[in-house]
């Protein structure tokens, strides 16, 4: 693994932003995973502000998401789809054809995670995956205890972390949520995997997942094994780990 630690949450954005830009002039046909959340917004913004001031060729870039929220109309705020969507997809004009996420209705999400996978894989497979960390140690919607060989599937919520999802994002009550998300084993498949995290509350997960034992107890210690994986952290994140 390598291991970057940035001085400042602003460095952070920006060398992540960079990461995603690098993978796009590098391969001009590569397929992109990304991840939503707080870590993520500020990064989406740069990659989309130096698309602006500098345009490059993007017409057959792939871009998917890890997961995405089921029961939900797509075009309601809170979906993976509309996040992507006015981060980056949009701004920086991929075609609608090479933006990739499965439906947030459906009523066979089995056959929606093996359809989702198959177009994935009729580009190549992925070439760069953005991985957020969660609080639990949870990649993707993958929570604690979820076997290391799953396939793309359909996982319950963690009720804080569904907890979160509904504060953040205004989700309706009554709406049982899911989360239609790719499996670890699909996830380490992935070209380069870069797992991100900024913030003091991130810290003693970072130090569990990186330099604790691999363990679906935490499901993100599994990048421990991946051939090409960046560890990417402010220096909140990293506190516990630097210098170690």
């Amino acid at each position: 693994m390598k291991i970057t630690i940035c001085k400042s949450e602003h460095e952070f954005n920006v060398t992540a932003a960079w990461r995603i830009i690098a993978q796009m002039l590098e391969k001009p046909d590569a397929v992109i995973g990304l991840s939503t959340g707080q870590t993520t917004i500020d990064m989406h913004a740069i990659v989309s502000d130096i698309y602006r001031q500098y345009p490059f060729d993007v017409s057959r870039i792939t871009l998917f998401n890890v997961d995405e929220l089921t029961n939900l109309p797509r075009e309601y705020a809170g979906s993976c789809y509309t996040m992507i969507l006015n981060q980056i997809a949009g701004p920086l004009g991929i075609p609608e054809e090479n933006f990739i996420m499965p439906p947030t209705m459906s009523d066979d999400f089995g056959r929606e995670a093996r359809l989702f996978e198959q177009r994935l894989a009729e580009r190549g497979g992925a070439d760069l995956q953005m991985l957020g960390l969660g609080m639990n140690g949870h990649i993707g919607i993958n929570q604690p205890g979820t076997p290391f060989e799953s396939e793309t599937w359909v996982s319950p919520m963690d009720p804080d972390f569904e907890a979160r999802v509904r504060r953040e994002t205004q989700v309706p009550e009554g709406t049982i949520l899911g989360g239609l998300t790719r499996g670890i084993r699909n996830i380490m498949h992935t070209r380069k995997l870069i797992l991100i995290a900024k913030g003091s509350h991130k810290a003693e997960m970072v130090e569990k997942a990186i330099l604790g034992p691999v363990t679906t107890d935490i499901p993100a210690s599994i990048v421990q094994m991946h051939p090409n994986c960046e560890i990417l952290l402010d220096a909140d994140a990293g506190a516990l780990i630097a210098g170690r």
